[in-house]
């Protein structure tokens, strides 16, 4: 398989989950500033919308999306545990964690990256972004892992996503539990191995 990344970006998420399952892949950058890859082809003629992850498969099916190729990664790998069996509720609880993030902050960041976006809109979607934090917190209380009792492709994207938070002047300090839950991934050696392949910390750090 490859993945399309850009380092930091959402494809992250995506870049640990690949590293977690101990599937076979090749990373190949496709930076979101210029769209060229490293042979020098144009991203845009192997995805038309320009984003990433874009995750090809071994039979040449490109697959878009990052909540659906951390499930696909997710599936061929059933012994890592990154996400619990099809049909599960666990499996549903996974969906809709996925799809909060996505939705309700992964979204979000693209206006507060926006130098488009006029400051008072950019208050005014932290100000609701907090609330979501906050229900976030209470949602992880007393729990080590989102899904369940074992890591899953759901704290990858969570981490991945509020990465960003620093970037746009969001304090994530007041909500203990998230941080916690970010330190738990940070520490863990396919994070690490990813983050140190998309140059995002220094070898050896």
């Amino acid at each position: 398989m490859k993945l399309y990344y850009s380092p930091g970006a959402c494809s992250l998420a995506a870049h640990i989950a690949l590293r977690e399952s101990g599937l076979p892949f090749q990373l190949i950058a496709a930076p979101t500033k210029t769209g060229k890859l490293p042979d020098g082809t144009d991203y845009r003629t192997i995805n038309p919308l320009g984003y990433v992850p874009l995750l090809e498969l071994d039979d040449g099916t490109r697959l878009p999306e990052v909540a659906a190729i951390l499930q696909y990664i997710a599936d061929q790998a059933p012994d890592s545990a990154l996400a619990p069996a099809n049909g599960s509720l666990l499996r549903y609880q996974l969906q809709a964690r996925l799809h909060f993030v996505a939705s309700e902050l992964h979204a979000k960041f693209g206006f507060l990256f926006s130098p488009d976006t006029p400051d008072e809109i950019k208050q005014s979607i932290r100000d609701r972004m907090a609330t979501r934090w906050q229900w976030l917190e209470g949602e992880l209380e007393g729990r080590t892992w989102q899904i369940g009792d074992t890591f899953s492709v759901a704290d990858a994207y969570l981490f991945n996503v509020s990465n960003w938070a620093r970037l746009v002047g969001i304090d994530l300090k007041p909500y203990p539990a998230l941080m916690a839950l970010r330190q738990r991934v940070a520490a863990r050696p396919a994070v690490q191995d990813a983050m140190r392949a998309e140059g995002l910390i220094k070898t050896g750090a």
